[in-house]
């Protein structure tokens, strides 16, 4: 019961059963408080059904409880915790198409040819960075190529204009989480 726990098994093994019971056995018999635990599931449908199943073992404790996709989480630390950040509590989160939808108005705005400059694919190295943790100053340093230098000044032009927005796109979550835990005990 010390610490987090991962369980990793295939479908229909009993993944949810441990969790719920583990969670359960962590309020009922140590006194830990709902609001001290996070479980973090795959998808809403797996959140949802934890939710129950904990709603069925422990009635209203379980509301206390974080039972959230990894986004949800990052989303909702990112919620609580926003003037650490800069951003108002209420920013908006961008959805892909609204990433591509800036993306090329920043290119634009950049004055690079959208033919040779593709929004979609100046948009997904922007988000394989972000899902490597990479920000545009990072970046900045690794380029070795115009279209590398186009990456990276696209990205830090992108991020001015989400964050003047208050707005994060989804793959910033993480990320902005990852500072806000780290920069903010």
């Amino acid at each position: 019961t010390d610490g987090p726990l991962l369980v990793v098994a295939g479908a229909g093994s009993g993944k949810t059963r441990v969790l719920t019971h583990r969670v359960a056995h962590l309020i009922a018999a140590h006194g830990i408080r709902p609001s001290e635990i996070l479980a973090i599931t795959f998808t809403n449908k797996a959140a949802g059904e934890m939710r129950s199943r904990l709603h069925g073992l422990l009635g209203n404790l379980a509301g206390g409880l974080w039972i959230l996709t990894f986004h949800a989480a990052c989303g909702r630390i990112l919620r609580r915790e926003a003037p650490q950040l800069g951003y108002r509590s209420n920013f908006t989160i961008y959805d892909s198409a609204d990433q591509v939808r800036l993306v090329k108005l920043v290119l634009e705005e950049l004055e690079r040819d959208p033919k040779r400059f593709v929004p979609r694919g100046i948009h997904a190295q922007i988000s394989n960075a972000k899902n490597l943790l990479i920000g545009p100053a990072e970046y900045a340093k690794r380029v070795e190529s115009f279209y590398d230098q186009t990456v990276a000044e696209t990205d830090e032009l992108y991020q001015r204009r989400l964050h003047a927005s208050n707005a994060v796109d989804v793959d910033d979550q993480p990320m902005l989480a990852g500072v806000v835990l780290g920069g903010f005990p």
